[in-house]
């Protein structure tokens, strides 16, 4: 049975700058108040050490704390877990983003993003302090990639649905110095597929945004979107789809960024560097003017992606 960890606390009186700056970094650890002054947390938190770093706080501005193990028979361990139920806090974050969620066709793009990552950020934080899971957490995380989605689908219409087949190895010389379409308004996705198609499938590829799929050139080879040659195939998205159907699967570098790019696209297990590739491509959308200077910016980075994705693959 985990033990917890107890820290007595009692501040000096009058001094409310200490008592604000340890109420809030008690507060972010996510400990339990068994009392006014005793603070629990599960010994295995990594949240702990911040216990010890508040005790130190607490002496320096000559207060009493001291830190004590606590080891609780299985009724004492019951109710003191009860001390860490999320329930009611996940119930308010879901009902912030069912507001949210109903609210997205009224925000502009900028405005939509924002609200969104700052959800997520809210989500992310309270699933760090929740340290026995129940069915709310599992509610939330649903409630939560419901709205990505619905914003993923605002911010480019037209998403493709996942198709039921068994993907094929195709002839590579099939598919060179072609022209390939997809819609516009790049993202994700379709920012990596086009990066991939150039490096590793047909070097002189040349590349149409189109706004909908009939606008698409006769002869061109169509991606990421419903009805064309290239597109999301059960759990893989379009960048994976294109790795299989190529037989580039087995390059270690390329797919660790399709487990990003389908964790960004479609949700899923997180991805160590997802996040900050996502920032990265919201600046490359912020800074470029059109698709053409997008899809190039957005190629550097996925050049150096690979680069160190094969790098550590080898080492």
């Amino acid at each position: 049975m985990t033990p917890f960890l107890a820290l007595m606390t009692s501040l000096p009186t009058g001094n409310s700058t200490i008592r604000m700056r340890v109420w809030r970094a008690l507060r972010t650890t996510g400990c339990g108040v068994l009392r006014d002054g005793v603070y629990i947390l599960p010994a295995g938190s990594p949240r702990a050490a911040a216990l010890a770093e508040v005790e130190s706080e607490v002496r320096a501005a000559g207060g009493f704390a001291m830190s004590v193990e606590l080891n609780l028979k299985t009724a004492q361990f019951e109710l003191v877990r009860k001390l860490f139920d999320r329930s009611e806090e996940y119930r308010a974050l879901v009902a912030r983003i069912h507001a949210a969620k109903a609210s997205l066709p009224r925000l502009g793009k900028r405005k939509a993003d924002t609200l969104v990552q700052r959800l997520r950020h809210s989500l992310e934080e309270l699933l760090e302090i929740d340290f026995y899971p129940g069915p709310a957490r599992l509610q939330a995380k649903d409630a939560m990639a419901a709205l990505e989605r619905e914003a993923q689908q605002l911010r480019s219409p037209g998403e493709p649905q996942p198709a039921k087949r068994k993907l094929q190895r195709l002839d590579l010389a099939q598919y060179r110095n072609r022209t390939w379409a997809t819609r516009k308004d790049l993202w994700v996705d379709r920012l990596a597929s086009a990066w991939l198609l150039k490096r590793f499938i047909d070097r002189n590829a040349k590349f149409v945004w189109i706004d909908l799929p009939r606008n698409r050139p006769k002869g061109s080879v169509g991606f990421d979107f419903d009805g064309s040659e290239f597109s999301h195939v059960g759990s893989r998205v379009t960048f994976e789809t294109l790795l299989a159907s190529f037989g580039l699967d087995g390059d270690p570098a390329l797919e660790s960024i399709g487990y990003a790019i389908r964790y960004l696209d479609t949700g899923g297990i997180p991805v160590a560097e997802a996040k900050g590739l996502e920032t990265i491509l919201k600046g490359i959308r912020e800074k470029t003017q059109d698709d053409d200077e997008r899809a190039l910016e957005a190629m550097k980075v996925f050049d150096l992606l690979y680069s160190g994705h094969a790098q550590k693959a080898a080492a």
